[in-house]
């Protein structure tokens, strides 16, 4: 075990577990997915509640989050690296906790969009951090094979998320969904703090600098090949939140799935979750670049094929050829994300922290700019959801063969 333990971390200390690790970090990192997912069967009733006239302003209680986890992730990925990764997650969960509470209290949308801002501000801070920390413990395979299994509980929480919040809608109100996003995320907090010791250092810590912050971050803007994956990624990032603004209302008013639509928001997630569990496997063969380039290109054709049932069919395909196209389409995220990801850190080596961050940063941005945009067309149709996709999948095929053309691995 020693040779996979990073020379970061002083190895007389005793860290969790790997079970127990990979149990903790996957309770940390879900609270993302369950922030936004849990909350998609309570749009109907929050839009009650708080006198939204608007229902597609209702798409705002996912977008809020994502740009508040804008800026979170541009701070917390300096901060772990200068104050130690447990308080910065701690602090993180903290400013989560109190966004939750701002948002569960909320009698008024700009209140409750402050709090989901605030929420998404903080949930950055294990987001980012607690990625550092097995990075500080582990190396090579080691390190690979505790993110899969970390990623893997990871891809699962969007499949069961829907149903989550549906069941808490059967026996409370929907504020009580937040109530249970404070519970996770203080267990979370309570069993870091017990049984998870520091990684990172003292000696190892990189204080905070603005001028060489700065450079780096200059540094890191002008590399192509990183900014080019990461347009990429916001592009699809981009698809995924308009699904998810949208899916509530597509599945129930549109379909009238009624009480089904955490099964069949499920059905859709569950090739991705699966691409996710072998992309491994194929990646090795294939390598990164064929995967992302296969991926995308059946993304865009299944895309197209969706448009154009939508436009024969006035807008709503029969229900069955929706998810059937659809299954097909959100099993490419599985093989995009992950290798995307891989690809853009490649070459950014000491500045993988800083790096991280801003590419998840910039990626959230795009995806919140491209997604707004296309989600107000919005009309009770699949039309827009089809449109958004083909020019997504277009931007990011783009992108990825104009990075490949820079692509260098320092």
């Amino acid at each position: 075990m020693s040779d996979s333990i990073s020379s970061l971390t002083d190895k007389s200390i005793k860290y969790l577990p790997e079970k127990e690790l990979v149990a903790l970090f996957a309770l940390m990192m879900s609270l993302t997915a369950l922030s936004m997912d849990a909350m998609l069967p309570a749009f109907p009733n929050i839009a009650e509640a708080l006198a939204i006239e608007d229902y597609q302003k209702t798409q705002w209680i996912v977008s809020a989050m994502i740009f508040g986890m804008v800026f979170g992730e541009i701070v917390f990925g300096p901060l772990s690296d200068a104050i130690g990764r447990k308080k910065s997650i701690v602090l993180g969960i903290s400013i989560y906790i109190v966004g939750s509470i701002i948002a569960l209290s909320a009698s008024s949308l700009t209140v409750f969009l402050i709090g989901r801002m605030i929420q998404g501000f903080g949930v950055a801070g294990p987001k980012i951090a607690s990625r550092a920390l097995i990075r500080d413990i582990y190396k090579g395979a080691a390190m690979a094979r505790i993110m899969s299994f970390v990623m893997m509980v990871f891809m699962l929480v969007p499949l069961l998320a829907p149903s989550v919040g549906w069941l808490v809608l059967q026996v409370a109100d929907w504020r009580w969904i937040f109530v249970l996003l404070i519970t996770q995320a203080s267990l979370a907090a309570i069993w870091l703090m017990l049984r998870q010791p520091e990684t990172l250092l003292k000696e190892n810590r990189i204080p905070l600098n603005r001028k060489r912050l700065m450079t780096d971050v200059r540094m890191i803007l002008r590399r192509r090949d990183v900014m080019a994956f990461t347009l990429l990624l916001g592009s699809i990032f981009a698809g995924l939140m308009l699904h998810i603004s949208t899916a509530q209302s597509l599945f129930q008013d549109v379909y009238k799935v009624g009480d089904r639509f955490p099964l069949f928001f499920a059905m859709l997630a569950i090739g991705s979750s699966v691409i996710n569990f072998s992309n491994g496997k194929i990646v090795q063969r294939v390598g990164m670049l064929t995967c992302v380039s296969m991926a995308l290109s059946v993304l865009l054709a299944t895309s197209f094929m969706l448009l154009g049932l939508a436009f024969f069919y006035d807008g709503v395909p029969p229900f069955m050829m929706f998810m059937g196209l659809g299954m097909i389409m959100f099993s490419c995220f599985g093989m995009i994300f992950g290798n995307v990801n891989a690809m853009a850190m490649e070459p950014l080596g000491k500045m993988a922290g800083l790096g991280a961050s801003l590419i998840s940063s910039l990626s959230s941005l795009i995806a919140i700019i491209f997604a707004t945009f296309v989600g107000q067309f919005y009309h009770s149709t699949v039309t827009p959801l089809a449109s958004g996709f083909v020019l997504f999948a277009l931007i990011a095929l783009v992108s990825l063969n104009y990075g490949n053309r820079f692509r260098q691995v320092d």
